[in-house]
């Protein structure tokens, strides 16, 4: 059975995750990623918090309690200049640490993966989670930065264990790890996912309309990435025409239009997470 199914909807429904990542990277994308839940089309995003701008993030998150978030679980930094760490203490979980004791670079994950231990990744993930719930934040779901499904069958393993102690959904991505939760009755995408920084930056109104027309029934899930995009924060972001274009489009009157024209059902994790806390 489709997951848009076991959520309710009936067999021909189109539904569509669309999920603000990297809050809590700068206060660009804190900002940006509101606003495009508020007023745009989004309707969820996932919480840094390791990240450079956790604690602005998390004021934001907290004046608006609707908002629903997950947590984007963190184990490698954007760049050489992003200074990210562990939220636990360094001696604690040093093998997903550089020389520096720095998270690895996301261009160095596969040296990370080689290394980490897994034991070591979830004292650093229930450090993560911890930080939302300590702020007095309800996360919804759990994710990943930058390492689809953790990267490893045993950090997704471990991380389907947090989920089921605190009470949250996963996003799982990938087609092994979205059969195994098939298995146990867990609802997960049916389509393969969308992540934006793949989509051309030039044409990303059109390509947008063109996914949103040609979405097919069933659980979609797109991953977004907007910013308002400063001067200041275009010193330090790599990606922030992606984010830009992303902001611009889901904020944008065409979008909500094409959503409503298409009759397209645009829902959050929460629904997910009901199921997911059987």
């Amino acid at each position: 059975m489709p997951a848009s199914e076991l959520l309710g909807h009936p067999p021909d429904a189109r539904v569509l995750i669309v999920n603000c990542d990297d809050v809590g990277l700068h206060e660009d994308v804190d900002v940006a990623a509101v606003e495009a839940i508020e007023v745009g089309i989004a309707a969820s995003c996932s919480l840094m918090t390791a990240g450079p701008s956790a604690a602005h993030a998390m004021r934001l998150l907290r004046a608006r309690p609707d908002v629903p978030f997950g947590v984007h679980l963190t184990l490698v930094r954007d760049s050489p200049t992003d200074r990210s760490g562990p939220l636990t203490s360094k001696d604690k979980v040093r093998s997903l640490l550089d020389d520096a004791g720095r998270f690895f670079t996301s261009a160095d994950r596969e040296a990370l993966l080689a290394r980490a231990r897994a034991d070591e990744v979830e004292v650093e993930f229930r450090a993560q989670v911890d930080a939302a719930v300590d702020a007095g934040l309800s996360p919804t779901h759990l994710d990943f930065h930058c390492l689809a499904d953790g990267g490893r069958d045993d950090v997704l393993a471990l991380t389907v264990g947090l989920a089921e102690e605190y009470g949250l959904a996963v996003r799982v991505w990938l087609e092994e790890g979205r059969r195994a939760m098939r298995r146990r009755g867990l609802p997960v995408i049916d389509h393969p996912f969308v992540d934006s920084f793949a989509l051309d930056v030039d044409r990303k109104f059109a390509r947008y309309g063109e996914l949103l027309r040609d979405l097919p029934p069933g659980l979609s899930e797109w991953a977004v990435h907007p910013s308002v995009a400063s001067a200041r924060s275009r010193e330090v972001d790599g990606g922030w025409r992606v984010r830009r274009t992303d902001y611009d489009f889901l904020v944008s009157p065409e979008a909500r239009d094409l959503v409503d024209r298409e009759g397209i059902t645009v829902i959050d994790y929460r629904a997910l997470q009901k199921e997911w806390s059987r």
